[in-house]
């Protein structure tokens, strides 16, 4: 698939984990029925599609390919690490029928920490504002990531 924008994309993935929510999810311990599918702030990072997909059972930084990504032809079960502001992290490619491939790097799973849906996408937003970040620790880790610790000497 060919991702033209935002909103295509965050309705192909809201639609296509809600059937698998429906589907494969809904009677296994790990899904926290307090939270909802929820694409979070794609957009553009170099040749891919970069932001944050919320579900009830996990939240992952998610990368969809562009039409000149150099991995959007692996196989799913592949490991590709991906550079950012903030450091490199690793990421396991995946594919669903309705998306295509894509690549997952898991923040959290199973998602019981979180209360709400409100709390779940504060997260995820300070996960990708921090991702994004100009400053980067020595050290990247994703415990420094999501409390929003990048540059206050929190290692």
């Amino acid at each position: 698939m060919i991702w033209q924008n935002s909103e295509q994309i965050r309705h192909t993935l809201e639609t296509t984990f809600n059937e698998i929510l429906d589907k494969r999810m809904r009677e296994l311990p790990v899904v926290n029925f307090a939270l909802s599918v929820q694409a979070v702030g794609f957009s553009r990072f170099g040749e891919d599609w970069l932001g944050v997909l919320i579900t009830p059972w996990f939240m992952n930084l998610m990368l969809l390919p562009g039409a000149d990504s150099t991995w959007r032809e692996q196989q799913p079960g592949i490991k590709i690490d991906k550079h950012f502001p903030y450091g490199a992290f690793e990421f396991t490619l995946g594919r669903e029928a309705q998306i295509g491939i894509y690549a997952l790097c898991s923040l959290f799973s199973p998602m019981f920490q979180f209360e709400n849906q409100a709390a779940a996408l504060a997260a995820a937003e300070s996960a990708l504002q921090g991702l994004l970040a100009e400053t980067a620790p020595r050290a990247v880790s994703r415990r420094d990531l999501l409390r929003g610790a990048i540059g206050k000497g929190n290692r």
